[in-house]
């Protein structure tokens, strides 16, 4: 079925016209943040548009729970178009036809250890790709008038890379990847629309948000994944690289209400979004397992391959700025994020379990 271009709006009650939806426009939406973003926005009562790329295979598993097909249309508040952030025609169509009041940039090949492979292709995405869409928003307003369009750059904080912990809005960016070096120039293309434009436009410093819905690469969700799969019997190894390698994970359902409150205040600005906390990949291990009964040594195989040509030793945000301006804090902590992406990697699991039993699909089975 297709799902891009649908179409919906408000409904009115007893004869009343109900108060127009605030509209906002968001890349990457079939992505982590995207669809806890999008979930948020609808509480909220926005109408949201989503911007996907064209692809064999739907990859919206993410928002399907939220799709209405558009010919219910009153209650359709979520949209779909084809575009890309490599194509600055596609995004100045949608913006022009949308008529968005936020926008959100959250795509991106946002895999850090990917970039070292395809270093050409992060840097069309996420650096030409921001620059892209804040110059169709630009143009789009130089247009139309529409000067209240408010702009949210994803950034992250593998921007810091090698500068040490604790990193705010005022440390000094050191990238270590294709992708960090990628979001410092989306970064400071932000800053300078803000600055020679006037464009509102805020820049979201987020350290490393996880949650059930985090991609199987990631090493996080890589790690309960397996956790899951080990407990049930479907895998008995897991490789990973550099176990020492500490960051500051929060939930990414947290996060995306940083963003919203980023672009709700009277003047952009950049802010810093983490738990300020940081555990090492062993220690998610240690938590992980842990709470299934498991103990992670008897498991877990070093493999070099999954060591990056330069290494981010410690990354740990302090987000003082944005509690005090935003008024944002995380409500979820640490262990609590480790044991409810377990928690649902486990019933995984079982489910995969039942159909590898009844001989429905191979197991797949590791060493």
């Amino acid at each position: 079925m297709e799902k891009a271009n649908a179409v919906g709006s408000g409904s009115a009650t007893n004869g009343e016209v109900p108060p127009p939806r605030k509209v906002a426009l968001i890349t990457g939406i079939t992505g982590q943040d995207g669809s806890y973003l999008t979930e948020f926005l609808l509480n909220k009562g926005y109408e949201v548009h989503g911007l996907i790329r064209r692809s064999s295979n739907f990859n919206t598993q993410r928002i399907d729970h939220i799709y209405v097909d558009p010919h219910n249309a009153h209650k359709a508040h979520m949209k779909l178009h084809y575009a890309d952030l490599s194509d600055a025609s596609s995004l100045r169509r949608w913006l022009d036809t949308i008529l968005p009041d936020e926008v959100y940039n959250l795509a991106a090949q946002s895999h850090v250890a990917v970039s070292f492979e395809i270093p050409d292709y992060t840097a069309d995405v996420v650096a030409t790709g921001a620059l892209r869409l804040l110059e169709a928003v630009r143009s789009h307003i130089a247009a139309s008038g529409r000067s209240h369009i408010r702009y949210y750059q994803a950034g992250s904080s593998e921007m810091f890379g090698s500068t040490p912990p604790p990193q705010s809005e005022t440390t000094p960016f050191h990238p270590r990847s294709p992708y960090a070096a990628s979001k410092c120039a989306a970064h400071w293309y932000t800053v300078n629309y803000r600055e020679a434009y006037g464009l509102y436009a805020c820049n979201g410093i987020l350290f490393n948000h996880e949650s059930p819905r985090r991609g199987e690469n990631f090493v996080t969700r890589k790690i309960t994944r397996a956790v899951g799969r080990i407990k049930v019997g479907l895998q008995n190894k897991l490789f990973l690289g550099n176990l020492q390698a500490s960051r500051d994970w929060g939930f990414a359902g947290d996060y995306v209400e940083a963003m919203w409150l980023m672009l709700q205040q009277e003047k952009p600005d950049d802010y810093v979004v983490a738990t300020e906390e940081s555990h090492t990949v062993e220690e998610f291990l240690e938590v992980a397992f842990g709470y299934v009964g498991l103990n992670w040594r008897d498991h877990v195989v070093i493999d070099k391959r999954y060591f990056r040509p330069s290494e981010v030793d410690n990354l740990k945000g302090d987000a003082s700025k944005a509690k005090k301006v935003l008024g944002w804090k995380p409500r979820v902590g640490f262990e609590q994020l480790v044991k409810m992406m377990v928690d649902q990697d486990i019933e995984m699991a079982k489910k995969e379990k039942v159909l590898v039993d009844a001989g429905y699909i191979d197991a797949q089975q590791q060493p």
